[in-house]
């Protein structure tokens, strides 16, 4: 289009309708008089944030500006464009290239100078850094409110039910017992109080008894969870030394510690530690609620957890090299190699032995799997190099499509860093939002890729599995599941049937 024949613009951004939100009608009435009763196109967004410039409106103004009808763009203030300092410098580029003016109807800022650009980026700034403060009050607000033990959502405990309740004048939830539900939350804490009781007996016995978790099977996971979790506590003073000494932070006085009173286990402010299998820094505060637990048993679960190895990791296999990669072909749990001796061993469902839930593989034995398997590698490895030798091997086309991918979002990050080159200190260190959100998206798809690199085996893995695949017999127990590791990404099997997943 002709640069003499272009028309103006208004664009207006309404976050959400409400009393103190002014309207885009009444954004118009402020912006008509910049508009000097020419001809104007209207572009309209309600009910989008200013975080980021993801508007269908504000979209199509950028394209009607790159395909040169737009003159002047007119807004009611500038934080109606975006409240991101990268964002609006962005648009500021925009602006300049295709020789568009913008005017602030109630700010009167010319762009055309320099002192007015500059002026913009300043305001722009204070926008952002307001958005930001109200984060931190929204952030305030929330541990302000776990604070006064007010119930801040999520899936509520198994052995309560909501009820609505004021306290302190504010509207909020308080858990009320279930009795039956209670009753499976005591029988859980007194089982596993005893010295030789397991998850996995605790499982089979509800599993056995017909007793459901929610529709579902009480699990190891679920049984953890109910442990850990101090809401059940009846909260008395060898609770509260129990956290303190654990690096808590305890809002009460230890006088509110009276053995009556549930608590509420909060993520602390600064801390990335998950909330339930690491006590310091968190916060705990006494709920309204009743516990359900004594203390004294609460306690004794929850110095048993920390004692249990189980509950920091796993074993290290011992009883088969195939542990971990070979899983159950009609549930896909884990499979368990148990050894009586060297002759006589089987691989058991990991959910058949928990609580019954699978009907099992089958008569799998041990020794004669590890053989199978091994025959099976020695098969793939003379089928690779047979494929290898006659031609080269192709580049994987997902991980290419990643590598373009990241090459993109590195030269958007880029471009955004070009764009702020001038930009004092200050202007900078506001300049994060879409930075952030760029590097988000760069770390995922480095992960996807190093995902696949750890699944790509090199050359010189090959020539280094074969080598220990010559020498089988005589090779070690760790050697030996570094070649399965290497080459094998999963196993099911059945007494029927055993397939593999490769990694080749």
């Amino acid at each position: 289009m002709d640069i003499n024949n272009r028309i103006k613009a208004f664009y207006g951004r309404q976050s959400v309708d409400r009393k103190d939100s002014i309207s885009i009608d009444s954004q118009l009435e402020f912006a008509m008089h910049e508009l000097r009763g020419e001809s104007f196109r209207e572009y309209r967004d309600k009910g989008y944030s200013g975080k980021n410039t993801d508007r269908p409106q504000f979209q199509s103004l950028v394209r009607d500006i790159e395909n040169g009808i737009i003159s002047d763009v007119v807004v009611y203030k500038l934080d109606r464009i975006s409240r991101s300092i990268i964002d609006f410098a962005n648009m500021m580029e925009l602006f300049q290239k295709y020789k568009v003016e913008f005017i602030s109807a109630t700010e009167k800022f010319d762009t055309s100078t320099p002192m007015g650009r500059a002026m913009l980026n300043i305001c722009i700034v204070f926008a952002q850094l307001e958005r930001e403060t109200i984060q931190r009050r929204v952030k305030d607000a929330y541990y302000s409110r776990c604070e006064k033990g007010l119930y801040m959502g999520g899936h509520t405990p198994y052995g309560y039910k909501l009820e609505n309740t004021v306290m302190d004048g504010i509207s909020t939830k308080a858990l009320e017992i279930e009795d039956s539900a209670a009753n499976h939350v005591r029988q859980i804490f007194e089982m596993y109080s005893q010295q030789n009781t397991s998850f996995g007996d605790i499982s089979r016995y509800f599993t056995q008894n017909g007793i459901r978790f929610r529709g579902g099977e009480f699990g190891r996971h679920t049984i953890s969870f109910i442990l850990r979790n101090p809401v059940y506590a009846q909260a008395d003073l060898e609770l509260y030394e129990f956290f303190k000494s654990q690096g808590t932070n305890v809002i009460n006085d230890v006088a509110d510690f009276a053995g009556t009173n549930g608590c509420y286990l909060f993520r602390g402010r600064d801390t990335t530690e998950p909330k339930f299998s690491s006590l310091k820094d968190h916060i705990l505060v006494i709920a309204p609620h009743e516990g359900i637990v004594p203390a004294e048993t609460w306690l004794a679960c929850r110095k048993k957890l920390m004692n249990n190895q189980t509950f920091g990791g796993t074993h290290k296999a011992k009883n088969s090299w195939l542990a971990g990669k070979i899983k159950c072909g009609k549930c896909n749990a884990g499979l368990m190699a148990t050894i009586k001796n060297d002759r006589y061993g089987y691989f058991n469902c990991r959910r058949q032995r928990d609580n019954n839930g699978c009907e099992g593989s089958g008569t799998l034995h041990v020794r004669k799997v590890e053989k199978s398997i091994y025959e099976e590698m020695l098969h793939k490895m003379a089928e690779y190099h047979t494929l290898t030798s006659k031609s080269s091997k192709k580049a994987n086309p997902k991980m290419t499509a990643l590598n373009i991918s990241l090459a993109q979002v590195k030269a958007e990050i880029e471009k955004l860093l070009n764009t702020l080159a001038g930009a004092n200190p200050t202007l900078m260190s506001y300049a994060n939002s879409k930075i952030e959100e760029l590097d988000n998206r760069k770390q995922s798809i480095e992960k996807q890729i190093a995902d696949l690199t750890a699944e790509t085996v090199s050359p010189k893995q090959i020539e280094r599995i074969s080598g220990y695949l010559d020498g089988w017999e005589s090779i070690s127990f760790d050697d030996k599941r570094l070649v399965a590791d290497g080459l094998i990404s999963h196993i099911s099997a059945t007494c029927d049937d055993i397939v593999i997943d490769w990694k080749i």
